[in-house]
């Protein structure tokens, strides 16, 4: 199938390793990036545009669809694929003319920070939504939408993987990803407690000021292969959930384990069902549960790496990949047909 693929297109991007997992499957994949829209560079115009009128700049978005229509005349898809295009023109979107119109949202559709007025006013025009939250199912049918598939969230091999480490990692515990108001109070917490032994990496986290009066080192984002080098710095890797998003598992979920690390996250009937607790992960409740794992796994560095082994199997074996979850979304668009 030829496929029209719009999203984001930087290393390290869920929508690009999405994109290849559609062409690994076998399909013909033209990507059209959706960067300059999405996540405009820092201090440019749109960017200053959008922090103020809390808006996409419309110039970017008139130029990026002006290269999406010249594509799709070229290319002459069979499916428009649209990675979280909510702030595009969604008519303009689905009357590019193809077969099949699919929009995918990998955070929770009920959040008002992952929708817009204009995507709401035209969900049901989609032939499919594709949603990594199960919750969502229902609520999308019941907002009116057409078809709902559900698919988790996946792993990238070119990025995700077990890398070469140190005699022993570095940290005793870390989390790699965005700076959130539900988390900020237990890393910091923990920073104070573990010290040099702790690593907090991803965007905001330098702009906390509790976390300069620890030993903890605190850094920015990683990206692609640079991701499972630091995991692999890490004893204890947290994942820890959106509750913005009201997740039960999250990109981190597959690219942990993927990479080698040891998993230990939020419990969530969905991570118990992908790994088993202190088999091949840990889950904690609360702090006091999450404290008792970071403990034991600093008395036995050798059993939490058996354990990391274990879990690394369980992901890397089980159909993880985004190009499985291609294969997935394409056997629900055959399905309807």
């Amino acid at each position: 199938m030829k496929i029209l693929f719009i999203g984001d297109d930087w290393v390290g991007s869920n929508a690009r390793s999405l994109a290849d997992g559609f062409q690994q499957a076998g399909h013909e994949v033209v990507v059209v990036d959706s960067t300059p829209v999405t996540l405009p560079k820092r201090l440019s115009p749109p960017w200053v545009y959008t922090k103020f009128a809390r808006r996409r700049a419309p110039w970017t978005v008139t130029d990026l669809h002006g290269e999406i229509d010249r594509t799709a005349a070229q290319f002459q898809p069979d499916l428009v694929f649209a990675f979280k295009a909510v702030h595009l023109d969604q008519r303009r979107l689905l009357d590019l003319p193809a077969r099949l119109h699919v929009h995918y949202s990998p955070d929770d559709v009920a959040n008002p920070a992952n929708i817009s007025p204009e995507y709401l006013a035209h969900e049901p025009d989609w032939d499919l939504i594709v949603t990594t939250k199960q919750h969502n199912v229902p609520e999308l049918l019941d907002r009116g939408a057409k078809a709902v598939g559900f698919v988790r969230s996946a792993y990238d091999p070119a990025w995700h993987y077990p890398a070469a480490r140190g005699r022993t990692p570095r940290y005793l515990a870390g989390f790699i990803g965005v700076c959130r108001p539900d988390r900020r109070a237990d890393l910091v917490a923990l920073a104070r407690e573990h010290g040099d032994r702790m690593l907090v990496r991803g965007p905001g986290w330098r702009r906390v000021p509790e976390l300069r009066t620890t030993r903890a080192t605190v850094g920015g984002p990683v990206y692609g292969s640079r991701y499972s080098a630091v995991v692999a710095d890490i004893t204890a890797n947290l994942v820890l959930l959106n509750s913005d998003n009201r997740d039960t598992h999250t990109c981190r979920t597959f690219e942990v384990p993927a990479a080698g690390g040891l998993f230990v996250g939020e419990r969530t009937d969905e991570h118990a069902e992908l790994l088993r607790d202190t088999v091949e992960c840990f889950l904690f409740t609360d702090q006091t549960e999450l404290r008792e794992i970071l403990d034991w796994c600093a008395r036995h560095p050798e059993k939490a790496d058996a354990i990391a082994e274990a879990g690394y199997r369980r992901i890397a074996d089980g159909g993880h990949r985004y190009v499985d979850r291609a294969r997935e979304i394409m056997a629900v668009l055959e399905a309807q047909s």
